[in-house]
């Protein structure tokens, strides 16, 4: 019974008895081809007496292109076991399972592409001419059958917090206050050590949530973990060290730039307001010069460094001074983290922070002293980065793929779904699936 157009088709356990392709869509007719279709599912016992002939049309992919219309013909099998409570059954071959009226390779096809190719779950749908719910319902599958149900032990870890979407709040009327239902933040742990990508998240930024998730990990898991990665926020400070008290905290550098170069803003615009008695606006050079403040000298080359300090310089000395104070503070801050790239020994690192520290202080700025602060406050953790060199950067990548997904779907209403759609797609390139070759 097995023929040419049979091996074509590939489905398992059916074979093919004709082809009409009078019409557009071409009609092909099956039969069922595997013996096993006719022992009961429930006792195991062969059928010997046939009930009747029943007729489905299962959906299933395009073959060589066209998208055929499948018409089975299978028979209805009587149970002779006296104990079987099972009286009758229909034949079934896993390619097509009971009560179903998708093939199972297209079911899994529709969720593959929504987990490994990055589609939506409505583009998906179209594709393959099926509803959004089968779609959703094949994702989730595939999603729980790919992803580990508990990740593997990392060394070092990121975390990092992402904006859902607008908090939820109900009224508790016994207690006469407002709790939170939805919280608009999720935090995430990344792999910054492997290729696992995103190793889970949880719903709200309190210390607790991410307390419980890394008590969830056994043991010898958390005793794994030697650094992890965060941004200045205490929050996370202190959940890592109740937590996992055996890890070094490491700050990214990324977010103390990006807190200098605000600092130097500030100053702009308070300078600014107090002289000319409003905001900058064009016109106003130090207004003009806004982008290239905030641009690191080492990245200019020496003529435009020296044509930028000239324009300082030639500014009103109530705003002038200020900035280019703030400036200097900027990039001896920068130059103090760019030492985690030379293998710093703690004579340059001592000599970068006490220019650092002297330049907020000779400034009297009420800014560079608050940034001087934060810097004293958080030095173990930058010194920790320093010497190791570990960014967060993974953890805003993966916060970058998030969103991306959260667009694509035009945002998400169930927490669980989202987070399922963010670790596989965050997830592709440990599991293969972003691979050129």
């Amino acid at each position: 019974m097995v023929n040419d157009t049979t091996r074509l088709l590939g489905l398992d356990g059916l074979a093919v008895v004709g082809v009409a392709s009078d019409t557009d869509v071409p009609v092909v007719h099956l039969v069922t081809a595997d013996e096993q279709a006719r022992h009961c599912p429930d006792c195991g016992t062969r059928a010997r007496r046939s009930k009747g002939r029943r007729v489905t049309r299962p959906r299933d992919l395009p073959v060589g292109g066209r998208r055929a219309q499948l018409v089975w013909t299978k028979r209805r099998w009587r149970c002779d076991e006296p104990a079987c409570r099972r009286r009758t059954f229909t034949e079934s071959v896993p390619a097509v399972p009971p009560r179903k009226r998708l093939t199972s390779r297209l079911r899994a096809a529709a969720g593959a592409v929504v987990a490994d190719a990055g589609r939506t779950v409505v583009q998906a749908a179209r594709d393959h001419a099926v509803s959004w719910p089968v779609v959703a319902a094949a994702f989730t599958g595939h999603a729980r059958a790919v992803l580990p149900a508990q990740p593997e032990p990392v060394q070092v870890l990121g975390i990092d917090e992402t904006r859902r979407g607008r908090p939820r709040w109900v009224l508790d009327e016994a207690a006469g206050v407002w709790q939170t239902t939805v919280d608009r933040w999720h935090v995430g742990f990344v792999d910054l050590s492997g290729r696992q990508g995103l190793l889970g998240q949880v719903e709200g930024r309190t210390a607790q949530a991410v307390i419980d998730w890394l008590d969830g990990r056994d043991q010898a898991w958390r005793d794994t973990v030697r650094f992890v990665a965060i941004d200045m926020c205490t929050i996370f400070k202190s959940a890592v060290r109740r937590a996992l008290p055996q890890a070094t905290l490491v700050v990214d550098h990324f977010h103390l730039v990006q807190l200098a170069n605000q600092t130097l803003t500030e100053v702009r615009r308070r300078v600014t307001v107090t002289h000319r008695g409003r905001r900058g606006r064009k016109g106003n050079r130090e207004w003009e010069l806004r982008n290239r403040l905030t641009r690191s000298a080492a990245r200019m080359r020496g003529e435009h460094v020296d044509a930028l300090l000239d324009e300082l310089a030639g500014l009103p000395k109530m705003i002038g001074a200020p900035v280019t104070a703030a400036w200097h503070a900027k990039e001896d801050l920068l130059d103090l983290l760019a030492t985690a790239r030379t293998h710093p020994d703690r004579e340059e690192v001592r000599d970068l922070l006490y220019r650092f520290y002297r330049r907020c202080a000779d400034a009297d700025l009420p800014e560079l002293e608050r940034l001087a602060t934060t810097v004293e406050t958080w030095w173990p953790e930058i010194l920790a980065f320093l010497h190791t060199g570990i960014t967060n950067a993974g953890s805003e990548g993966t916060n970058r793929v998030i969103k991306t997904v959260a667009r694509d779907a035009y945002g998400f209403r169930n927490p669980v779904n989202q987070r399922l759609r963010t670790r596989t797609a965050t997830t592709r390139k440990a599991r293969g699936h972003l691979d050129p070759r």
